[in-house]
């Protein structure tokens, strides 16, 4: 099969859809100016370009309010900015044990520093019951945020966030989802869901170019900002703006990356969800069954059973004798990407009980075929049989 086969979109989506790539391009030749920054023409055609962004957003995912969609340069970001802007002195938080590092880091952090504390919150995938009930009780009198991946990437797990958000919200508590594997694939509304904090990158399910991401919040107490500057309104005022999304959007946009990201947007709404979601769960099942004929004791797979909404399209695993690194480069040499090791989320291969050889990810796509399962399959055979 000639060009790369790619299952590595837990990565990042790859290719972009055309019209991804025709806003990119349209952007750099049209949309010059610096949006919200001056009154001439072009700028005001970039700040429009902009807002539009803002409302397919906020659309897509139950916002109510359009500007309470917050751009920024990743998930991480959004992530970062809600706990940094919303934790005090003394305030305790819960999180799960399938976290990405862009929720553990930033609150480790802060309890190294002796400022909060945390608790991680076991989750049992299948069982909607034991997993809010573990989250119940870790949920303290001073617990003043829930934060949770709503698909974990390493094995694609899913967690019942409506089901966590409504237990945490009676126990007074924020919400904060890290949609970074659900977003563009799994239905998520605000206003339905109980979340409070919505983080998303707009270059995986969303279908945009990296360096870009958005916090969408419903939450009627913003959080503090932790980055201070220009943001081309009320500038004679020393002190940051209080409303948003100036409160946290400080210093200039990637206007170009936003306007292609409205463009990944009208995508992922064009072509459906749920449409994307069914397409990926029949590729990761075909996948995984095939992985599962091979010989006994030759491949071992960590929860890839059902897709569904139980599951988003990621599947680790890992072959007999090799590490996930290994797997994954050897694989490479096929001309297939792919991902192996710790994928920046060690509670997970802590539960995973793979924190010794780590594994290897496939994940789907939009654009990933039959074909290329069968192509990937025949190479994991052919590798597991080396060993």
């Amino acid at each position: 099969m000639s060009g790369v086969v790619y299952f590595d979109n837990a990565a990042t989506t790859f290719p972009k859809p055309c019209k991804t790539l025709a806003a990119l391009d349209e952007a750099m030749r049209r949309y010059g100016a610096n949006p919200g920054r001056s009154g001439h023409k072009m700028s005001a055609a970039c700040a429009e370009k902009v807002y539009e962004c803002r409302e397919k957003a906020a659309k897509l995912f139950g916002c109510t309010k359009t500007e309470n969609v917050v751009f920024t340069s990743n998930c991480t970001h959004a992530v970062n900015l809600v706990i940094n802007g919303v934790l005090r002195q003394g305030d305790h938080v819960v999180i799960s044990d399938m976290e990405h590092n862009a929720v553990l880091r930033p609150i480790h952090h802060l309890a190294e520093q002796g400022e909060i504390t945390y608790t991680v919150a076991e989750s049992f995938e299948g069982d909607d019951i034991a997993t809010v009930k573990s989250f119940c009780e870790s949920i303290a009198p001073n617990t003043r945020l829930v934060a949770m991946s709503h698909a974990s990437n390493v094995n694609g797990a899913v967690l019942p966030i409506e089901k966590i958000a409504k237990a945490a919200k009676e126990k007074g508590a924020y919400v904060l989802v890290d949609g970074a594997q659900s977003g563009g694939v799994l239905p998520i509304d605000m206003q339905q869901s109980g979340v409070d904090f919505l983080c998303l990158p707009g270059h995986k399910g969303l279908y945009g170019p990296m360096g870009t991401g958005m916090l969408l919040t419903s939450a009627d107490d913003l959080p503090m900002a932790s980055v201070f500057g220009g943001t081309g309104s009320s500038s004679l005022n020393y002190s940051q703006p209080d409303s948003l999304p100036d409160r946290l959007e400080s210093g200039t946009l990637n206007a170009p990356g936003i306007i292609a990201l409205g463009a990944g947007l009208d995508f992922v709404a064009q072509a459906g969800r749920e449409n994307i979601r069914r397409h990926e769960e029949r590729i990761a099942e075909y996948i995984v069954a095939h992985l599962k004929e091979m010989p006994r004791g030759r491949i071992e797979l960590y929860g890839a059973e059902k897709f569904q909404q139980r599951r988003a399209a990621v599947i680790s695993f890992n072959i007999a004798g090799r590490t996930g690194e290994e797997t994954a480069e050897l694989l490479n040499s096929y001309g297939i990407a792919v991902r192996g090791g710790y994928h920046c989320a060690p509670l997970a291969h802590k539960k995973l009980r793979t924190l010794d050889r780590g594994s290897c990810r496939i994940s789907v796509g939009a654009f990933n075929n039959l074909r290329q399962a069968d192509y990937l399959i025949n190479a994991v055979k052919k590798i597991s049989s080396l060993t």
